[in-house]
């Protein structure tokens, strides 16, 4: 479990083809080593590390989770979010965040105001009844609070800190991005869609 607050940024530095999926190696800024085993989100992706090479991060990704997110799309020298998991008692500054990726979204608009940005993103109209007006959402593991939802866009307003610590400070228009709606959504959703049916899309 993460809460999408980043304090870590890596860049890949090798990505490796294995059989069945690929194996990355990612330069990263924390001062602690990883220890084998752990869980790590990569930009939102919940993956578990590999014995490390030269205090490299070492991570296997599967076909499945290179061609459902944006790892797949990555190449060399790309930056990414890092976040170690959450340990119990510490402060849930964001929101819960499981590192299971739902879709990957696509930046439509970029608004800045001096030292502030809002941008917008358009996402799967399927889910369009988890994204409400100031509830969570993780955008490329970072926690994110979300305005002016529509149909297949919402919007959110990106503060300086947020901006210098993560990879959304350099985004683009077009850029596409892991997208993980609340948990808590979810399971609404789902207990709601067992009694009542499933929610009209668009």
């Amino acid at each position: 479990m993460f809460t999408g607050i980043i304090h870590t940024s890596g860049v890949i530095e090798a990505i490796d083809r294995l059989e069945s999926g690929a194996r990355i190696r990612l330069r990263t800024t924390a001062e602690e080593l990883f220890e084998r085993g752990e869980s790590v989100a990569v930009s939102g992706v919940c993956l578990t590390v590999l014995p490390q090479v030269d205090g490299s991060l070492l991570c296997d990704v599967s076909d499945e989770t290179m061609s459902r997110t944006t790892l797949g799309t990555l190449g060399i020298g790309g930056r990414v979010n890092i976040e170690r998991a959450a340990m119990v008692g510490d402060r849930l500054g964001g929101h819960l965040v499981q590192g299971h990726v739902d879709a990957v979204a696509t930046l439509v608009s970029v608004t800045t105001a001096g030292e502030f940005s809002m941008y917008r993103w358009s996402f799967p109209g399927e889910f369009f009844e988890l994204v409400v007006s100031k509830g969570s959402v993780a955008v490329d593991g970072v926690s994110l609070t979300i305005v002016e939802p529509e149909d297949s866009t919402f919007a959110a307003a990106l503060i300086p800190e947020t901006l210098r610590r993560t990879t959304l400070g350099s985004a683009r228009v077009g850029d596409r991005m892991n997208l993980e709606f609340d948990i808590i959504a979810k399971y609404v959703r789902s207990m709601i869609a067992k009694v009542c049916g499933p929610a009209p899309t668009g």
